[in-house]
């Protein structure tokens, strides 16, 4: 039951698909125009993942290895249809405000990520819940972009709009705040100026359009983004573990490259404390017979040496004549020259 709370907390948290990975950035930066699309394109996602995952999971020893990915995309195509004959049978409007992106969840890159990296390699329980994390995950940062954008760019909040959501209320109180910062009966005629300046700009304050278009979407994931790096910069300063859990681990931690991986999902063997006594015991004598070994052989190597190479004196000799040689030399121009008046 541990795996599984941790697998939900690094979906949410550590490993946020939006935030920290940066993936499935389509539908965030599109659907996100209300809080409602996103959290709608976020819930229906997270029934995929979660669903896929257990599937994919429980057939991990049957699908064969050359064709998994066409496997998975059959499996997750299948979900993504069930899903949304059931979107538009009982909540068309979202439907129809979701259009193309709800057929599009078949390709996600979050979802064949983690069919990849997790479920095919975990068993079903711990993949589910892997996929309810990264799911909710997803929703969470596509539901706090919808709902930045909306508020500021289209004056309302989940389709709630009117004075007491925005249009009155926000600009009394961010008057009631400048007076309390910039004292209008100050005797400082700069303080008295600052709170007539602010309150002009408070008391006017209108939705911000650009907000709800596309360039909107990027600044909006821009500013949360940088957020959420400021607050994992403060948590490493003060000696909290803020590392990843490695979503796209190969389970190959021999020659993993990820420095921040805090977690291998193969846990190592545990090993007896007499195991542990043993392998201390052979440590220590392994350098002991190296050192008793080291001395026998720089004996044989000295025997070796001593032993020079000596010429017997009843070896044989063989002599050689001067003069023989100079005859031979003779011969041998002679016959040269025989050869060229020849020629």
């Amino acid at each position: 039951m541990k795996s599984c709370i941790e697998r939900l907390y690094n979906g949410i948290v550590k490993e946020n698909p939006t935030f920290v990975l940066t993936l499935g950035m389509c539908p965030t930066l599109a659907v996100t125009t209300s809080a409602i699309n996103g959290l709608g394109m976020g819930l229906s996602t997270m029934v995929v993942l979660a669903l896929s995952n257990l599937l994919i999971s429980a057939l991990r020893k049957v699908i064969p290895e050359k064709v998994r990915i066409p496997s998975y995309i059959v499996i997750v195509a299948s979900l993504v249809t069930v899903v949304g004959l059931l979107m538009e049978a009982y909540v068309p409007g979202l439907y129809a405000s979701l259009g193309i992106y709800i057929d599009l969840i078949v390709v996600n890159c979050i979802i064949l990520g983690r069919a990849e990296s997790y479920a095919s390699k975990n068993k079903m329980l711990p993949s589910m819940f892997d996929g309810i994390g990264m799911g909710l995950g997803f929703t969470v940062a596509l539901t706090l972009i919808g709902m930045v954008r909306e508020f500021f760019g289209n004056a309302s909040i989940f389709g709630f709009t009117g004075p007491k959501v925005y249009g009155t209320t926000i600009p009394i109180l961010l008057v009631e705040l400048v007076n309390k910062i910039f004292n209008p009966a100050s005797g400082s005629g700069f303080v008295r100026g600052l709170n007539n300046f602010f309150t002009g700009e408070f008391s006017s304050f209108s939705p911000i359009g650009i907000l709800v278009m596309a360039p909107g979407a990027f600044f909006v994931l821009a500013l949360l983004t940088a957020i959420q790096n400021v607050i994992k910069a403060k948590g490493e300063a003060k000696g909290k573990d803020m590392s990843k859990i490695q979503s796209g681990c190969s389970s190959d931690c021999m020659n993993c490259a990820e420095s921040g991986c805090s977690h291998r999902l193969v846990e190592p063997k545990k090993v007896s404390k007499k195991a542990e006594s043993k392998a201390e015991e052979t440590k220590a004598e392994k350098p002991a017979k190296k050192a008793e070994a080291k001395p026998a052989e720089t004996k044989t190597v000295e025997a070796k040496t001593e032993k020079p190479e000596t010429i017997p004196e009843d070896a044989p000799t063989l002599k050689i004549d001067p003069s023989e040689i100079e005859d031979a030399l003779q011969n041998a121009k002679e016959t040269a020259e025989a050869g060229k008046e020849e020629a």
